[in-house]
């Protein structure tokens, strides 16, 4: 699966449970981490589980293994490492505090 691929799939993934204000970087050349970033949001713990839960099982199901999930029981953000690219899913409370887009500003979005 190319990079490319994966990205849509988790931004698929996102969009199909209804994340709100999806971002995508595109970190190639500023992270060693990823090559892109997904950053949304959902309104409670709920949503952010089953947000991250669905990006985990399509990330999986399309024969990219995660590498690494943090921060899934206390749902205020989740990330998870997906290799070339990584997810940000965060309670609508701490999406605004920790403000992902401004500590990585240089980075330019993208559109899907």
């Amino acid at each position: 699966m190319t990079k490319e691929t994966l990205l849509q799939t988790a931004y698929n993934a996102a969009e199909d449970k209804k994340a709100e204000d999806i971002v995508v970087l595109n970190m190639a050349g500023i992270s060693l981490l990823a090559d892109y970033f997904i950053i949304c949001s959902g309104n409670s713990d709920r949503q952010v589980q089953a947000i991250a839960k669905e990006l985990i099982d399509k990330s999986n199901e399309s024969g990219n293994p995660v590498k690494s999930v943090e921060g899934f029981d206390a749902a205020r953000w989740i990330l998870i490492d997906m290799g070339d690219v990584v997810a940000h899913v965060f309670h609508k409370d701490e999406r605004s505090y920790y403000n992902l887009e401004r500590l990585w500003r240089e980075a330019p979005t993208m559109e899907i």
